[in-house]
């Protein structure tokens, strides 16, 4: 009864935590009336915001994280995963990771830039935590592997970029002129621990979705960077070859977790 209990708070949790994202999102967003997210904060956020800025279309990946962790949402209510050990593990983490989300755009909207490079840098480390976690078990079917595992994967990978772009974007504004000579050397290391972190995440979860969303990121940076202000091809290019490589480590996760299953 004790277990039953544990799940029906924990599955309620996950659904408070969507719909407040969703509502969060609206809101943030400008669905009810406002500027568009990049206008907000004089433009930092946009995609000319700073070197690390993926292009506009990169951010279509939303949609698909919007829809997976819905889906997720609904799964995990159903009474068979009530007293499931896993989904107990980290719905926790990801009801805060939805919370954290949609606080970010009403961060975004209506606090301080500073304020959303905290959100976001939580948000990531709330990510991890869950990343960590799905990668200590195997999933119980495929439903769990593609809700579970691929949404949560692709959140935490497309969240990446995203604390990246964000934090360059609270830089830019804050950092004097004579910093921009230096823009092209801190932009490539940055990206080099984006790497390290993608090739972790690989490692750690053996799972692809995380690299997927990273590298989406990384190819529309490289886009942004090639055709569009601020130009720096030395970052699109180390964009691109970062991008390949998360890809590569992703399919070496994958190969992986199936020689260790078989």
């Amino acid at each position: 009864m004790e277990t039953q209990t544990k799940g029906i708070v924990r599955q309620s949790l996950v659904i408070a935590a969507a719909v407040f994202m969703l509502i969060a999102a609206a809101v943030g967003a400008g669905a009810f009336g406002g500027a568009s997210v990049d206008d907000l904060q004089n433009g930092a956020l946009s995609a000319q915001g700073s070197y690390l800025a993926p292009a506009g279309p990169a951010f279509s990946i939303w949609s698909l994280i919007y829809i997976g962790l819905l889906a997720y949402t609904v799964w995990q209510a159903l009474p068979a995963q009530r007293t499931d050990a896993r989904q107990q593990a980290v719905g926790g983490w990801i009801a805060v990771s939805m919370v954290l989300n949609g606080l970010w755009l009403v961060t975004a909207r209506f606090l301080t830039l500073w304020l959303t490079v905290i959100v976001i840098a939580l948000l990531l480390a709330v990510l991890a935590v869950v990343i960590v976690q799905l990668g200590r078990t195997r999933p119980r079917n495929l439903a769990d592997r593609v809700l579970t595992d691929g949404a949560n994967g692709l959140h935490f990978g497309w969240v990446t970029i995203a604390t990246v772009a964000n934090t360059s974007a609270f830089f830019t504004q804050i950092a004097p002129q004579s910093w921009a000579e230096q823009a092209d050397a801190v932009a490539v290391a940055v990206l080099v621990v984006v790497l390290v972190i993608g090739v972790a995440s690989a490692w750690i979860t053996r799972r692809i979705a995380p690299a997927l969303a990273t590298a989406w990121g990384l190819a529309w940076l490289a886009v942004g960077r090639l055709t569009d202000q601020p130009e720096s091809a030395p970052t699109g290019i180390a964009a691109i070859i970062v991008a390949v490589l998360l890809v590569v480590a992703g399919v070496a996760g994958v190969l992986r977790r199936r020689r260790a299953e078989s």
